[in-house]
């Protein structure tokens, strides 16, 4: 693609259905339910954006959980260079993720190559829903790349923060970083947690769930909604300073992607978020508003 066909935050259905030929297009199905695990690749079987492949979560796009971990560690660099390479994923490459949950599994793809340095990549804004309202053309048989190529890409570590920096920061009392939490507000306040041991948050962090992105069509809001949504969160921080978190490290991505859209980029992801945070019992847990 050209740099004018180069998307690097979202793309809706209707364009991505007249470039569905073009050679230069890679589209991964990135459906995914925390509750069935195999229902992405289940419903990317019966039908799929055509060319499309799949790739699973806790598989492909996560590593396996430790001890240590949170429930979706970051992948293995080498695997996760040999996926790229494996779905033809070249330099030149235009990249598009999609879901059925309004992006919030497509921006674990979308974020993973920007961290190896692939900017050209975009979520189908919408997702799946869009695709289909649009009566646009499914395939339900499976794809294999016809041909893997060698993808090239190093980790951008600065655009991750650990749970040991994190830790120290609130042992010494420093604000280098701020934590934006885009779990929901229940989970944030510990009234409730269906999917983790320990219910609250990180002391510190402000909450900002990630379903104020979105429209009741299930599509990202007007880049200057978005811009006013994160600039009245964030006040006068810069964005660099702010490290998006979640339950497991996923959603927080949606955040992210919110910025870029919104023109505000730099934001850091908080790679082992919540789950990873309780794995040590004497880390501080907060249950009230920050």
């Amino acid at each position: 693609m050209t740099d004018e066909k180069t998307w690097r935050t979202l793309i809706d259905a209707a364009t991505l259905g007249s470039h569905l030929d073009d050679p230069n297009l890679v589209v991964v199905d990135c459906r995914f339910d925390l509750a069935d695990t195999g229902r992405g690749e289940r419903d990317y079987a019966v039908s799929h954006v055509p060319g499309a492949f799949y790739a699973h979560l806790d598989r492909d796009l996560s590593s396996p959980i430790t001890p240590d971990s949170g429930r979706h560690p970051l992948p293995d660099i080498n695997r996760l260079v040999d996926l790229f390479g494996r779905l033809g994923i070249r330099s030149e490459t235009q990249v598009i993720a999609y879901d059925d949950s309004g992006g919030t599994m497509a921006v674990r793809l979308w974020w993973l190559l920007r961290w190896l340095g692939h900017d050209r990549v975009a979520v189908l804004d919408g997702g799946w829903p869009q695709w289909v309202a649009g009566s646009h053309p499914q395939q339900t048989t499976a794809n294999e790349p016809a041909a893997s190529t060698r993808f090239s890409g190093e980790p951008d570590r600065s655009q991750v923060v650990t749970t040991d920096a994190i830790a120290r920061q609130l042992e010494t009392g420093a604000n280098a970083i701020q934590l934006m939490d885009a779990r929901t507000g229940e989970r944030y306040r510990g009234e409730q947690e269906p999917i983790d041991p320990v219910a609250g948050h990180i002391p510190g962090a402000f909450n900002l769930p990630l379903t104020g992105n979105l429209g009741a069509d299930g599509r990202f809001l007007p880049a200057d909604e978005l811009r006013a949504r994160y600039l009245e969160a964030i006040g006068d921080r810069k964005p660099q300073s702010v490290a998006a978190m979640c339950g497991s490290g996923v959603t927080a991505c949606h955040n992210l992607l919110a910025m870029e859209i919104a023109g505000l980029p730099g934001g850091r992801l908080y790679a082992g978020s919540w789950s990873e945070w309780i794995r040590d019992a004497k880390r501080p847990v907060a249950t009230s508003e920050r």
